[in-house]
């Protein structure tokens, strides 16, 4: 299996490789974003990886997400998923968790076996329950604002929340950790105004959903993975 990793060594030398073996990382959400951060870190070498999701692949996920086909629809994403890790590098220890983290289950995850977390959901108690997790037990944290409604795949930066601006969901984030005196937060965003959405005359759904694109949250899950990479290789 050496031989895989052969090219990206000789960019970050063989001993950054195998430092990565040793890594335990866990995605949290592995939709859009989520996927293609999955996709990145195990061709990079990572060796042990948990994700979190309980959803199922529909035929809406087909535009943007990786392991979305018509073959998967109807499938558990983490399923599909680790059955895609493993065709990738068959030696990466794989745990798959169907299921929906929030403050009432966040206790049962002992995360104090994670060397990094990414966050790639979009439910905002959630996400503060993982935040706040991993910022009382110290483990490094980079979580994804929107990438609903965005055009431009090249917008996407790594910022500390703070910093951010014309993001909703970066909004609702910061106010958030204000109020549990959570000051510093790693997160991957872009300043994109979002997008109005078209009104197709079809969409009666009560919950408004937002538009998307194939290039937009991979752009974002790419970014999110290239600097978990670098984080884990600079310990």
């Amino acid at each position: 299996m050496e031989e895989q990793f052969e090219r990206t060594s000789l960019l970050y030398g063989k001993e950054n490789i195998d430092k990565l073996k040793n890594k335990h990382v866990a995605i949290f959400g592995v939709g859009g974003v989520g996927g293609y951060v999955v996709e990145s870190l195990i061709r990079s070498g990572i060796g042990h990886i948990s994700i979190f999701d309980n959803d199922v692949v529909s035929i809406t996920n087909i535009n943007r997400q990786i392991i979305a086909l018509y073959s998967t629809i109807g499938q558990y994403k983490v399923d599909v998923l680790k059955k895609r890790i493993l065709d990738i590098n068959p030696n990466c220890v794989v745990r798959a968790y169907k299921m929906f983290v929030d403050e009432n289950n966040i206790n049962d995850i002992d995360f104090s076996q994670f060397d990094y977390v990414v966050d790639a959901i979009d439910t905002v108690k959630s996400k503060i329950a993982i935040i706040k997790k991993c910022h009382d037990e110290n483990i490094k944290i980079l979580s994804s604002m929107g990438a609903g409604n965005k055009n431009n795949p090249m917008g996407f930066i790594i910022s500390d929340i703070n910093q951010t601006e014309y993001d909703p969901l970066a909004k609702a984030i910061r106010q958030k950790l204000r109020k549990i005196n959570i000051k510093h937060l790693k997160v991957c965003y872009s300043k994109e105004t979002p997008l109005k959405i078209i009104n197709n005359d079809n969409n009666n759904n009560k919950k408004i959903v937002p538009g998307s694109n194939a290039f937009v949250p991979s752009s974002c899950g790419l970014l999110i993975a290239k600097t978990v990479f670098f984080d884990l290789m600079e310990e």
